[in-house]
């Protein structure tokens, strides 16, 4: 613990991180209340304290085991004026005191691995009340196929898995995605930077001291050989209560939807582009009967539509997600996340194994999209690298790299 006292941060993070999966959370109340699990010295409590909520005015109990760090965060709630809005507890995050429904966010940023992440998801959906947000980042892999290397730190300790099974749990878990964030490198580097001063500046001494900081220096060492291998995510999770959900119908297209279905992409988009799209394509090779979707309407009528085609990743079977259309009456509505929903999971139950999409970066990862790049995959044009996201269905089927091959209809 004296390598950790007095760091600014005890996980990797970032204020703009914070911030980023704060907005990513929707409305709160006037006043939330706040629970910040594993709190470390606060970093996230403080923000959290000043800036959720209207106006800021955030209630937020800070938990935490180590009596040190809450010490710091109590120093740093009078400095900044906030000590009548944080209110520090030590306690155990696996057997926390609070009674049901008593919090309107929980966050824990690079803390959930204390109890893991299933455990996670069971134990607090309890402490939210009805429309309550849980916020908690969890360290994955970020490739296929992770080496021996990374797999030799990882496996004896904290076993990592990819995105997809994480978003797999936390749908078994009883919880709806409302975003995901990918946490850039250099939330790491905010972190292990000081970490690593501290660790470079620490005298020796007996034994136990030795072990401590051999295992920094280990942990530190692998992110530089293997960083590239994992990293964290932020999910922003909210539980499916009784009568929750969206009650449209989704199910594939029929050949007496088609015109609705031309109707529905004349209408959501500017040019008739898209509407001819989905009509070439349904004449090509590239179609797979059954991954063409619809949402229905309270009076049964078609109000969005979602496509996947078949493509190809350097001669590999993937999947292309375009065009997805909603009627402009409904946009915002939730009828296009519930048609891609329910596109993904069928996709998902086919045996599919990648998806692929160019669209909105602040709209695809709410269903774990996340940048094509990271896994070496590239459009045939030039395209801003946020906007092509890749989403892996099935982890056990190695990710190719290479550049995506469209169906001809696409014109690209």
């Amino acid at each position: 613990m004296e390598l950790h006292g007095g760091l600014p941060r005890q996980s990797p993070g970032s204020d703009a991180s914070t911030r980023h999966l704060l907005s990513l959370s929707g409305a709160l109340p006037e006043r939330p209340r706040v629970l910040d699990l594993g709190c470390g010295p606060g970093r996230s409590a403080l923000l959290l304290a000043a800036e959720a909520g209207g106006a800021g005015r955030a209630e937020v109990t800070a938990v935490d085991l180590h009596e040190p760090f809450l010490d710091e965060l109590r120093a740093a709630a009078d400095a900044r004026g906030l000590a009548d809005r944080i209110r520090p507890v030590r306690a155990d995050m696996g057997a926390l005191p609070f009674e049901d429904g008593s919090f309107d966010l929980v966050w824990a940023e690079g803390s959930a691995y204390n109890i893991g992440f299933d455990r996670a998801l069971a134990e607090w959906k309890r402490l939210l009340a009805p429309g309550g947000t849980l916020v908690l980042s969890e360290c994955e892999w970020t490739t296929g196929e992770p080496s021996a290397g990374a797999r030799a730190f990882w496996d004896p300790q904290y076993p990592l898995r990819s995105g997809s099974r994480n978003i797999a749990a936390v749908q078994a878990a009883g919880y709806r995605l409302l975003g995901l964030l990918p946490q850039p490198d250099s939330d790491w580097a905010e972190y292990y930077g000081p970490l690593g001063e501290r660790v470079r500046e620490a005298p020796g001494g007996d034994a136990a001291r030795a072990v401590a900081l051999a295992a920094v220096r280990e942990e530190l060492a692998v992110r530089e050989r293997h960083g590239h291998e994992y990293g964290y995510t932020g999910y922003v999770l909210t539980p499916v209560r009784a009568g929750d959900g969206d009650p449209r119908r989704t199910r594939p297209e029929t050949e007496s939807d088609r015109a609705a279905v031309r109707g529905v992409n004349l209408a959501a988009f500017e040019t008739p582009l898209e509407a001819d799209l989905v009509d070439a394509l349904r004449a090509d090779a590239a179609w797979l009967p059954g991954l063409s979707y619809v949402a229905e309407g309270s009076d049964g009528a078609v109000v969005a539509h979602a496509l996947l085609t078949r493509c190809e990743v350097d001669g590999a079977p993937a999947l292309a997600l375009a065009p997805v259309a909603v009627d402009p009456k409904l946009q915002r509505s939730g009828a296009g996340s519930t048609v891609v929903r329910a596109l993904l999971a069928a996709a998902r139950e086919r045996g599919e194994s990648l998806v692929l999409v160019l669209g909105h970066p602040a709209y695809y990862p709410r269903f774990g999209f996340v940048p094509a790049s990271r896994f070496g995959i590239r459009a045939p044009f030039e395209v801003p690298d946020e906007a092509m996201m890749a989403l892996v269905l099935d982890d056990s089927v190695p990710v190719p790299t290479g550049t995506i091959a469209y169906p001809a209809p696409f014109g690209v």
